[in-house]
């Protein structure tokens, strides 16, 4: 059922700072059932550090994890903002566009704005 996948979350970033971030699908096997999430810390030094951290714990639930890309988020949790930027020299850029809307369901109040910028 859908509950499984319910019960992962959208998002799970840092609450300040600036990090590495990737964009992750997640897919039942042999099912059309899929959803997009957004993982994101800076104790990750490499953006597969990240992936090698979510995609056991997906496996674990019955997904198939793909990683569409990666960058950067800086979040300002004071002034409630939150920057993409930036792109994964392993996976290439994720859709900003994308993780954007991903944020936007989890922090409502704040300002998300993206771009190319390496920096």
């Amino acid at each position: 059922g859908g509950s499984a996948m319910a019960a992962v979350r959208d998002v799970e970033i840092d609450p300040e700072g600036t990090f590495k971030y990737i964009l992750v699908r997640l897919q039942r096997p042999g099912g059309d059932e899929q959803r997009d999430i957004v993982r994101g810390t800076g104790a990750a030094e490499f953006h597969n550090h990240i992936f090698e951290k979510v995609n056991p714990e997906m496996e674990k639930l019955g997904y198939v994890c793909k990683c569409l890309g990666g960058g950067k988020i800086e979040h300002n949790s004071k002034d409630k903002k939150i920057r993409v930027f930036g792109l994964s020299t392993g996976y290439g850029k994720a859709d900003h566009s994308v993780t954007v809307e991903i944020l936007k369901k989890e922090y409502t109040d704040y300002e998300i704005t993206w771009s190319d910028d390496k920096k």
